[in-house]
């Protein structure tokens, strides 16, 4: 069955609009892995307009010490190596996952994949530096078969799939298998090669299965804004119930 990491990133936004610590990151991420979570995300930007970076150390230590939470969960941290602290603090906090974006400081969000053949020289030792912190590397990437065969020349272990055009064809119902098709495709090359796929942007509870039960294999995806949006009406701890329901019918 595909994994949910949560992405705590707008837990952190809230948070920031007043300076009396709630809602807590670290009290979110403890009711998502009691609910059942794989593991969670987070996205420090260099202006620490959300996550800050006092966060992934916090998470880093709760995280380590799940014994109270009677499970055990992943730490994935995204970002780009290139800006701000990111690289100094993943290498010190060690988590299971460093996924990397290339997305700009002033992004309002990540919007696109890499370009590996243009960052290919950048990349290798970024890359080699997080692995020899036994850190498993992710890298965000568009359904491009071409680019995918690249991740995995430079040391990648994993690719995170783009998702926002399916998530677009979904709502607006147009091209949509033709998507589909284009992320099935991508997902097997990144296999054939012996990458493990993971998938992320705009994936919430409507479209979700029906990108799990299409594009078959993937071993995780990071969702946030939508199932924060949705924990707003439903209740953290019962939503993330529901996403794993929705995982659980996709994987028969």
């Amino acid at each position: 069955m595909t994994k949910l990491s949560v992405n705590l990133n707008k837990i952190a936004l809230l948070r920031n609009q007043r300076n009396i610590g709630i809602p807590s990151v670290t009290e979110a991420a403890k009711t998502v892995i009691r609910a059942g979570a794989n593991g969670v995300t987070v996205h420090p930007r260099p202006d620490e307009r959300h996550i800050k970076y006092s966060d992934v150390y916090e998470l880093a230590e709760m995280l380590g010490s799940t014994s109270s939470l009677q499970v055990s969960a992943e730490f994935n941290i995204e970002g780009n190596p290139f800006t701000g602290n990111y690289m100094d603090v993943v290498c010190e906090v060690k988590p299971a996952q460093a996924t990397l974006v290339p997305d700009t400081p002033e992004a309002q969000t990540s919007d696109h994949g890499w370009d590996i053949k243009a960052n290919r020289k950048r990349l290798i030792p970024v890359i080699k530096r997080l692995k020899d912190s036994n850190i498993r590397v992710s890298l965000f990437m568009d359904p491009d078969v071409m680019g995918i065969r690249m991740a995995k020349e430079i040391g990648a272990d994993r690719i995170e799939l783009y998702t926002e055009p399916y998530a677009t064809a979904f709502r607006t119902n147009e091209n949509l298998e033709a998507r589909l098709k284009e992320y099935a495709d991508a997902a097997k090359a990144a296999q054939d090669v012996g990458l493990g796929v993971n998938a992320g942007h705009d994936l919430n509870l409507q479209n979700l299965g029906k990108f799990c039960s299409n594009v078959r294999g993937i071993l995780e995806v990071s969702i946030g804004h939508a199932l924060i949006a949705e924990a707003l009406e439903m209740g953290l701890y019962k939503t993330v119930e529901e996403y794993l329901k929705v995982l659980s019918k996709s994987a028969r």
